[in-house]
């Protein structure tokens, strides 16, 4: 697996080309063939996990030491933008647990990190991520959430919204308030598992796009844990989810390439085979137009979002900023080429029998979580590149 951190100006090596074809030829045979199913019917796409599973694509980024890939973060990128290629629903089981469990990989125990990443490493597991609240999306910093220490364990008493792969996943990273007098230096990660006492999900939400991963309310109600499952020091768990996100908003502006290239790559064959006034529609100069522009900015989004790749890779000081560029540019490059796809295809694209449409609504959530595109414009802001 790809792996190498010894790189300037990134760009893929041949490791990554292969590791591409390998995973778009298991996409298309093993999880573009349910796509519309489990859109429709709004069910946890299992076939694309236990495809992912068996192939050793479902975390790549776990670390060799804990049985992971080890793979860097470009061939994260890559896994996630190839499935999203297909089915944006399938995308979101490397992504989140990428999400749900970099936390860990940043700032947890050697111990905890053998306890988690190792089933999460064998396919045992899925990870996911829980910050935001009813009352605590953009300001992640007022949850109410509350951990209360007792003795050798933790209390956990709260609501979290918004939680992908709720239900489906075993682990999830929690972020609670642990000394409220101190705003986000009074926050704490913790490890919480679905089979602890007290834990249980509200009713999946009737959502526009990605239908197939299933997002749910997480009650937390009197959750004891034991104290070694914090992650990292008290009060360190909000700067170790922002941490995790400047990684992350990097897999989320894959998913947006890996759904504006399946979006392209259909509108480009369909023009071909679709005549009018008795040519192909490929050979009006309009059409012609629209295609340029949708690759040109596709691309752009994809070189933004690797260079994003390679300073997650080094940490590098401007992470902050390339990740927060390359999640919002990537996301808005998303919405306009699958809406653009949709208006190739004429009134068949407005239909249900033909993929774009279910593209397009997908693309729209890349705008709006792991931090809405206005809030990543104030992140950017506050972090100009010197």
């Amino acid at each position: 697996m790809a792996g190498s951190k010894d790189f300037d100006l990134y760009r893929p090596s041949e490791e990554h080309d292969e590791l591409r074809k390998v995973v778009r030829s298991l996409a298309e045979a093993k999880i573009a063939p349910f796509a519309a199913e489990v859109d429709e019917e709004g069910r946890f796409p299992q076939e694309a996990l236990d495809a992912l599973v068996a192939a050793d694509l479902h975390a790549v980024h776990v670390p060799e030491e804990f049985g992971g890939a080890g793979a860097d973060a470009l061939a994260t990128v890559i896994v996630i933008e190839e499935v999203a290629r297909v089915c944006a629903s399938s995308s979101l089981i490397p992504a989140v647990n990428k999400l749900g469990s970099l936390p860990v990989v940043l700032s947890g125990s050697e111990a905890l990190k053998k306890q988690y990443l190792s089933p999460l490493a064998k396919g045992d597991a899925m990870f996911s991520y829980a910050l935001s609240e009813p009352d605590a999306g953009s300001d992640a910093a007022g949850m109410k959430t509350k951990a209360v220490r007792d003795g050798d364990h933790w209390v956990l008493n709260g609501v979290k919204r918004w939680i992908t792969n709720a239900g489906v996943s075993e682990y999830y990273t929690v972020m609670a308030v642990t000394d409220p007098e101190k705003r986000s230096k009074g926050i704490s990660a913790f490890v919480v598992e679905k089979s602890d006492e007290g834990v249980s999900f509200g009713a999946p939400e009737k959502k526009l796009g990605i239908k197939g991963s299933p997002t749910r309310e997480i009650y937390l109600d009197n959750v004891r844990i034991p104290a070694d499952r914090m992650i990292g020091e008290e009060g360190t768990g909000f700067a170790t989810a922002m941490k995790t996100l400047d990684h992350t908003r990097i897999t989320i502006a894959a998913q947006a390439l890996g759904i504006a290239q399946g979006a392209l790559d259909y509108a480009k064959g369909y023009v071909q085979e679709r005549k009018q006034f008795g040519k192909p529609i490929a050979d009006f100069q309009g059409i012609q137009f629209m295609l340029a522009d949708m690759a040109m900015k596709l691309e752009a989004a994809r070189q933004l979002t690797y260079s994003a790749a390679a300073k997650s890779e080094r940490v590098d000081g401007d992470l902050t900023f390339f990740g927060a560029a390359a999640k919002c540019f990537a996301s808005d490059v998303a919405m306009e080429v699958t809406t653009d796809a949709v208006q190739l295809l004429g009134g068949y694209g407005y239909t249900r029998d033909y993929p774009v449409e279910r593209m397009m609504r997908d693309a729209k959530i890349t705008q709006i979580y792991e931090g809405t595109n206005q809030v990543q414009r104030i992140v950017m802001a506050r972090n100009l590149p010197k």
